[in-house]
């Protein structure tokens, strides 16, 4: 039987309790076409203004939070979800602790 798969009961269970003032960063899963890292944020951090040379998305899993992509800004909770391509300038400033998932998909440039 192959088992070519990877099962994870709770994505929760990769983050140990997030420190006041931290943001914490983990990555489960990586092979040839993606990354996947899970953040988890305390109330009032902040990635700022950045860009990746990748396509990317994000889905909010839990919390509340601020985040900017390009010129816009909205809100982000649980559930939302979002595509970016490379090069994007974004933003997250977290306003309650914040869990998110993030996938950055590996291009053949």
């Amino acid at each position: 039987m192959s088992t070519d798969y990877t099962y994870l009961s709770n994505l929760s269970d990769l983050l140990p309790d997030i420190p006041a003032d931290s943001i914490l960063s983990r990555t489960f899963y990586t092979d040839d076409h993606v990354k996947v890292m899970l953040f988890g944020f305390a109330a009032g951090q902040e990635l700022s203004e950045h860009t990746a040379s990748q396509p990317a998305i994000l889905h909010f899993l839990e919390g509340e939070a601020h985040l900017t992509l390009g010129d816009d800004t909205m809100d982000a909770g649980p559930g939302t979800w979002v595509h970016m391509p490379p090069q994007l300038s974004h933003s997250i400033l977290a306003k309650t602790p914040v869990v998110m998932l993030l996938l950055l998909f590996k291009t053949d440039e």
